[in-house]
């Protein structure tokens, strides 16, 4: 059996018979007497003797029909469309169809939550009001319904975590739900055996990767034990098995855990307790109570550590946590659990008063979120710029970070 091959290379040759060499076919032979499949009828058109030719001095060699250089728009599309956040995408659907169709697929969508992770807006919860957005650039974040009015029942949130909500229904058994508010999907987790009380301190994680195609989320509730009293059980959801399972881990002396004060860090969930702060590591189901937190201020992520916000006189004072087993270190150590990170101060021309009269809403490594009277304002660490995002009152109700994403359930 023969196969002819007309090779096409992309060469420049000066000399008119390897012009014509180039352009020879390649004759492939399946000898019966040949123990292998198929040889060249002759060497010289081996790729070996083509490269050795291709280094002879003399010969000038030039790449034809290769396209280096990607259209601008091209680069847009991969490089540029999946940073931004989903309300802006919405718009840009009318740009063009290739676009829109880019837009749609569930591969952008899983590429544009892994790359847009930006916190850009916040979800407030009045107590037994209905969940309201502040964007934090109007321009970039929004969403078609923000008081989520496409559940199938009035809500509290309960936690949020990169473009996903955890929200419980207000009525009948109280039902959790896993939303994403920009394309109102939902979905109505199943009932837990475990009794999380009236208002549980639900944790939503939801950490985007590459290999996270299909979103996989937990969820972490630390409740009152029953059997024992004084301590701490942690019922986890998960959604790749869709169930709850009580965890064998306890914790004893961990009095009433703060509801909505849970953040998530490196694999392990803090919660503000009465007198101490609560840890539990996820990966080996650990728990641990840490004590030097003082209740005033809250819990955020700031550069991969947790780290707490405090307001002290005229600025904002921000830890992070360095160590957390100064209880478990020799007597006499100096080493603290605590390190002092920086002192912010909001721009006077703009809050004016005086810091001890504001409370910190959110913190991140990117902003800051600080309720002042009847205003709110965010920070920015990078540009140290402050601005007014809400001029509403009673703000004061606990508030959800939200990224503007695509992540579909």
């Amino acid at each position: 059996m023969n196969a002819y091959i007309q090779p096409r290379y992309d060469f420049a040759v000066d000399n008119e018979e390897e012009d014509k060499f180039m352009d020879a076919p390649i004759v492939l032979t399946n000898d019966e007497d040949d123990s292998r499949p198929y040889s060249l009828c002759d060497r010289r058109f081996s790729k070996v003797a083509i490269m050795d030719r291709g280094k002879r001095p003399g010969r000038s060699l030039s790449a034809r029909n290769n396209k280096i250089y990607l259209d601008f728009k091209d680069i847009i599309r991969e490089h540029a469309l999946p940073f931004l956040p989903a309300k802006s995408l919405y718009k840009f659907r009318a740009v063009c169809r290739d676009w829109r169709l880019q837009i749609s697929t569930p591969f952008f969508a899983h590429n544009q939550s892994l790359s847009c992770h930006s916190t850009s807006g916040i979800f407030l919860q009045t107590p037994g009001g209905s969940p309201s957005l502040v964007p934090i650039d109007a321009n970039s974040c929004g969403v078609p319904d923000p008081f989520l009015r496409f559940l199938p029942e009035p809500v509290d949130i309960k936690s949020s975590s990169n473009g996903l909500l955890c929200c419980q229904g207000r009525e009948g058994d109280k039902a959790y739900y896993i939303c994403n508010p920009v394309t109102q999907q939902w979905k109505k987790l199943p009932k837990s055996n475990a009794n999380h009380g009236p208002d549980p301190a639900i944790v939503l994680l939801f950490e985007p990767s590459l290999l996270n195609f299909v979103a996989g989320y937990k969820i972490i509730c630390a409740f009152q034990s029953t059997d024992f009293g004084e301590a701490t059980e942690f019922d986890i959801y998960s959604s790749r098995e869709d169930s709850w399972e009580i965890s064998g881990e306890i914790c004893f002396g961990a009095r009433r855990v703060v509801p909505k004060s849970g953040v998530h860090v490196n694999g392990v969930v803090y919660w503000i307790t009465t007198g101490s702060m609560l840890a539990f590591d996820l990966t080996k189901e650990r728990s641990q109570l840490l004590q030097g937190y003082h209740t005033r201020g809250i819990l955020g992520a700031f550069g991969g550590k947790l780290c707490k916000v405090n307001v002290t006189g005229s600025s904002i004072k921000l830890n992070v946590l360095v160590n957390a087993h100064t209880n478990t270190m020799q007597m006499g150590s100096r080493r603290r659990m605590w390190s002092k990170k920086q002192a912010v101060v909001l721009d006077s021309k703009i809050v004016g008063g005086l810091a001890r009269d504001y409370s910190v809403l959110h913190v991140d490594s990117e902003i800051m979120v600080v309720q002042g009277g009847e205003r709110t304002y965010s920070y920015d660490f990078k540009s140290r710029a402050t601005k007014v995002l809400s001029s509403r009152a009673n703000i004061h109700s606990p508030c959800f970070p939200y990224v503007n994403s695509l992540v579909a359930l």
